[in-house]
Parts: structure tokens; sequence; C-alpha cells
């Protein structure tokens, strides 16, 4: 176990680099329009945390470990929220599984219901800091939302895996002819509406279905629907216990952008990215032309200390 004279050897040096950090990044942020991003993760070995930044309010998780204890993260916590000057109310802590044995890494850890708004350059979003593991919004993929919203104006733009909608909201900024929404989860399916209404984007050209992806695929290709954008994010793994099916996305991600492509016009581009920390692409046989991996050109400064995901464009023959 971890001892009380290193559990405060690690909160000093957390909430040094913290504040090094928060001081290197606000001010050009806040000139961006940023006030979401990222302040550690896991830079130094022994201090195995994330620190993120919102709008004031600071999110603290730890990579569990049995070893540290369970006081081990608040303490984290108490120091960098200290050193940013950050209120109780306003710090929020969180730990992060990195085994699935270990119990579902995603199920819903509070029911506050309460969200904030955060700004990301010319967009803003709600985000729900307490009540799930995650937030509502990556922002990891700024930058990727900069590059889609360039290449959106006047497109037909399928997002898939939507999660809350962010690169809806950026496709429709973009000048997005339509934008179709696609996502299992009810309670994302009204986030990602919240977030163009937030935006004052809302309209009759922006679709939301919720559904599983591949039997909308398989619906929208019978039907002849044809888009000419879209933007491909799904999770790891995920299992349908009622289907009886599961994804995994180094076993199943060049049948699923095959698929994708059915319901692509030639010409479209798409875009395909993951978080798997350990993904293999296979995509040399894709019906694609133009195939270049992104990932250098997508990761923002404040997320470079690792490789948080790995993106790809693509267009569709």
């Amino acid at each position: 176990m971890i001892t009380l004279e290193q559990t405060k050897y690690h909160a000093e040096i957390l909430s040094n680099r913290v504040k090094k950090r928060y001081d290197h990044l606000r001010k050009r942020f806040a000139r961006e329009g940023i006030d979401c991003f990222r302040l550690y993760d896991w830079d130094i070995p022994e201090v195995r945390a994330v620190v993120d930044w919102y709008a004031g309010h600071l999110v603290i998780a730890e990579y569990e470990r049995e070893q540290t204890g369970p006081e081990w993260i608040f303490q984290m916590a108490k120091a960098v929220a200290q050193v940013l000057s950050v209120p109780t109310e306003k710090t929020h802590v969180k730990k992060r599984r990195t085994k699935t044995e270990q119990g579902p890494r995603y199920e819903k850890l509070n029911t506050k219901g309460e969200r904030i708004n955060v700004r990301e350059r010319q967009l803003q979003f709600w985000v729900n800091l307490d009540d799930f593991l995650d937030t509502g919004l990556y922002s990891d993929h700024r930058d990727t939302r900069v590059i889609l919203s360039k290449l959106s104006q006047g497109k037909d733009f399928l997002n898939l895996f939507a999660y809350t909608g962010a690169f809806t909201c950026a496709a429709a900024l973009g000048g997005a002819k339509t934008t179709v929404t696609v996502d299992r989860s009810a309670t994302y399916q009204s986030w990602a509406k919240d977030n163009l209404v937030l935006n004052g984007l809302a309209g009759p050209q922006h679709t939301f279905i919720q559904s599983d992806v591949f039997k909308y695929l398989e619906k929208a290709s019978r039907e002849g629907r044809r888009f000419t954008l879209g933007f491909i994010d799904p999770p790891s793994f995920f299992q349908d216990q009622m289907a009886k099916s599961s994804f995994d996305m180094n076993r199943d991600h060049p049948v699923l952008i095959r698929h994708v492509l059915k319901v692509m016009a030639p010409g479209a581009t798409v875009f395909f990215s993951t978080n798997h920390q350990r993904f293999e692409p296979r995509l040399e046989n894709l019906p694609v032309k133009d195939l270049k991996e992104l990932t250098p050109q997508t990761i923002p400064e404040d997320y470079r200390n690792r490789q948080v995901h790995r993106c790809w464009q693509m267009t569709a023959i």
C-alpha cells in the first residue's frame, strides 16, 4: 500500500505540475474561446490520474489500483483544487477502471442531473461532471471538429456512434445541408438535440435516430440513402445482450467501415476514429481512395502526453 508520506509527496508533485500546465494553457486557450481542456494525464508514472478543466470546475479521476487505497484520489483532488483556488463544490472526483473484469467501466455514477455549458471556439456544449464517468464532451477531438466543420458546407452529414452530437454541431456550424445523428442511447440523443439548441443550430434538417448503428446502416442502404460526409467513432467494445451480438474494434472495424461506405456517395469524405489503445488498423483493402492518417493534426497540445486517439480520412469510390 502507498504510505501517508508517499501520498503527500504525490499530492505535492501533482499540484505543482497541474499549476504549471494551467498557467501555460489558460491564457492562450481563453484567446481561442476554449474553456475546457486537459491539465494532466498520468504525466508522472507514480501518479496515475487525469485532471481536466471545465470552465472553472475540476474533474479529477484516478486510474484505479488497489495499492492507493480509497482516500488517495481525494487527497490529490484537494491539493489540485487548493493550488488552483477551486472550491470544493466545483471539484469532481472519479475512478477509472482499466480492467473490464473489475466491473462495468461506464455505469451511471450519480443522478444529480446538473449540467454546465463549456465553450469550444465557436461552439458550446452541455457537460455533466458528476453523473457519468465521461462528461458528454471528448475535447481531445476539438481540432478534428474544426477540420470536419470546414468540409461541411452543403454536405449531407452522417454521425455514427454520435454520443452527445458534438460533431453534428460542428457540421451544422460549417453549413451542412442535412445531418443524421445515430446513437443507441435515448439519453445521448436528447443531449445532442440540446447541444444543437444551445448553439442556435436546431432545425428540421437535423434528424436524430436512436438505433444500433449496424441496423441503421442496413435500413439506410435498403432505402438508397447517400451521404457526402461521415464521421465514425465507435467504442472499443460493446455487447448487446438482447441481440446476442458484440462489437470488437480490432476484429470488426473493416466490416463496419464497409457498411458505412455503402451509404456514402462517390467522392464522399469519411472520418474514422478510435481511442482503442492497442488498435491494429486493417484499412488496406477498403473501397476508398486518398486514405490518410490524420492523428498528428487531430490531437491538440493538451493531449499530446499520450496518444488519446487515432484518426483517418478517406474518400469513398
